[in-house]
């Protein structure tokens, strides 16, 4: 045998024995093998997409407008801050998207606007109203939805879901879909916390926070609101932090009178896991600040040593811990009630990021497994029966050679799943579509070239040369046609949606294996048959 056909045979038994090893995982026999095997090989194989296994579909809107009242709320802090500094008097206060100076001197005038040069001013009675251009206003939004999308897929990578689908849709729209979630509630809620953490000091000198009674029902929370609304102080809110009672499992809210300036906010986090408490074995979250917090926050503590600072996320209180001296080096503890889960997935979103803004749900679909399982068959009868059909063309057709083809045909479809398989691709109904596609496309390849081979007989050559000639002049029409369509291919990749790119992964994968396999392959065979007899005709 000649030492070209050899490499050859040892290339196609070195790729089996790749799709086999690949293709363990999505095996039975794969849970009873030893874990120091299982620990060499990988762990997951192909992956099902929602659509086989079953999962949620999410439609989430942004609430982009409130990112913009956020930075104009940020901009009336820092406004305040500048005319505190260079001891100009005026009340600054933010109201939605406005901010609103009184008194206006033109002195205070002139400090905003020099430093706030894109806000529009309107001046009535010696008050002005700043708000943001329009174009700003879009840019704000588009942010929003931009770092959204973003902070929503790093929350969703460190929760664990294999091959999620996140992506925008229309102008302020995001789509997850989450194929085999189990907890699709903690998935939701994780998705949808804005995780705004906040840093503000609780007002107990107030002469109203000693009428506030310390601890209420859940139910009176609101109640209390409405009572002592026009009781507090201009520059203060009422805040709640939850509480629950280990032994009678009883929940209680504690309020407590909070400014309304933010101290600091967790934008300068670097680092947040979950630390068990050595004395009482329960979890809590412990976050790192980077230099520039660890300086802020060492400021704050240092000049509010004796006061209590609430931790707030997303509006509620998680501690309110009293200062007892300047804390260096960036670190804080965020504790509370918390379970193993819950104290890891707010460690998650502090991690991930907040969202610039409140994302709410429009559209829940829960996908069931019992219908991905009837996916998966109407899938592989389709498959099945385009295989079967297939075969038994070739073989009518082209006899011995047909049946070459068939077999390399088989290889190509083992061969496939076994790369899919390496890669952890996920196999959806659309990429079973463009399995069968490759399969066509493989056919077709072999068709070209055998009737290229016919024509090579009917001019009197040799069953070998014909061989040889039939896949020579084939050769470049076989690469042009395949190249198009993995073009084609790489750009309904590129620029398709979640299912548009599980065909398209499939089809292009596909198609390399089936250039593999039909000129490499099949070539092999021919060759070996002609290596080991004089071959004095060609069934075909």
């Amino acid at each position: 045998m000649k030492k070209s056909v050899k490499w050859r045979f040892a290339l196609i038994g070195l790729a089996m024995v790749f799709s086999l090893v690949s293709l363990l995982p999505n095996m039975p026999v794969f849970k009873q093998m030893p874990e120091v095997y299982k620990s060499n090989m990988p762990e997951k194989g192909i992956v099902l997409g929602l659509d086989l296994q079953g999962g949620i579909y999410l439609v989430f809107e942004v609430e982009g407008y409130k990112a913009v009242e956020q930075t104009v709320a940020r901009s009336a802090v820092n406004i305040k801050k500048l005319l505190e500094k260079k001891n100009l008097n005026a009340d600054v206060k933010a109201e939605g998207g406005n901010i609103i100076v009184t008194p206006a001197s033109a002195e205070v005038r002139k400090t905003i606007e020099g430093t706030y040069t894109t806000m529009i001013s309107r001046e009535s009675g010696g008050v002005v109203n700043y708000t943001l251009s329009d174009r700003e206003i879009k840019s704000i939004k588009d942010n929003a939805n931009e770092q959204a999308l973003e902070t929503i897929r790093n929350r969703i990578d460190q929760f664990g879901v294999t091959e999620p689908v996140i992506q925008r849709q229309g102008e302020n729209e995001l789509i997850v879909q989450l194929p085999g979630v189990k907890e699709p509630k903690r998935a939701i809620d994780l998705i949808g916390k804005t995780a705004q953490l906040e840093f503000r000091l609780v007002d107990d000198a107030a002469p109203i926070a000693a009428e506030i009674p310390p601890s209420i029902k859940p139910a009176e929370e609101e109640e209390l609101i409405k009572k002592y609304a026009s009781k507090l102080p201009q520059d203060d809110e009422l805040r709640f932090e939850r509480r629950i009672n280990k032994e009678t499992t009883e929940v209680t809210k504690h309020p407590m009178l909070v400014t309304k300036e933010i101290a600091m906010t967790g934008d300068s986090l670097s680092e947040a896991r979950v630390t068990i408490d050595s004395r009482f074995n329960t979890p809590y979250v412990s976050i790192t600040f980077n230099t520039e917090g660890a300086k802020l926050f060492e400021e704050i503590t240092g000049k509010y040593v004796k006061k209590r600072l609430a931790i707030i996320l997303d509006g509620n209180i998680y501690s309110a811990p009293v200062i007892q001296e300047k804390i260096a080096g960036g670190n804080a503890q965020i504790t509370g009630s918390f379970s193993m889960e819950e104290a890891k997935d707010l460690a998650i979103v502090l991690r991930a990021g907040s969202l610039p803004a409140p994302v709410k749900m429009h559209q829940n679909v829960t996908v069931g497994p019992s219908l991905g399982r009837d996916s998966i068959e109407a899938g592989k009868v389709a498959a099945f029966v385009a295989f079967v059909l297939v075969a038994a063309f070739m073989l009518f057709y082209y006899k011995f050679s047909g049946l070459i083809a068939d077999a390399a045909l088989m290889l190509n479809i083992f061969f496939l799943f076994g790369v899919m398989a390496a890669i952890n691709a996920t196999l959806t109904m659309p990429g079973i579509a463009g399995i069968v596609l490759a399969i066509g496309m493989a056919v077709d390849t072999n068709v070209l070239l055998f009737e290229r081979m016919r024509d090579e007989l009917k001019l009197g050559k040799t069953p070998r040369s014909a061989v040889d000639s039939g896949y020579d002049k084939a050769f470049l029409t076989i690469i042009d046609s395949h190249v198009t369509t993995l073009i084609t291919a790489a750009v309904l990749f590129q620029f398709g949606t979640g299912p548009i790119k599980g065909f398209a992964v499939t089809l292009s994968i596909g198609i390399v294996i089936n250039l593999f396999t039909s000129l490499i392959g099949t070539k092999a065979v021919f060759d070996f048959i002609h290596t080991k007899k004089e071959v004095r005709s060609l069934s075909i």
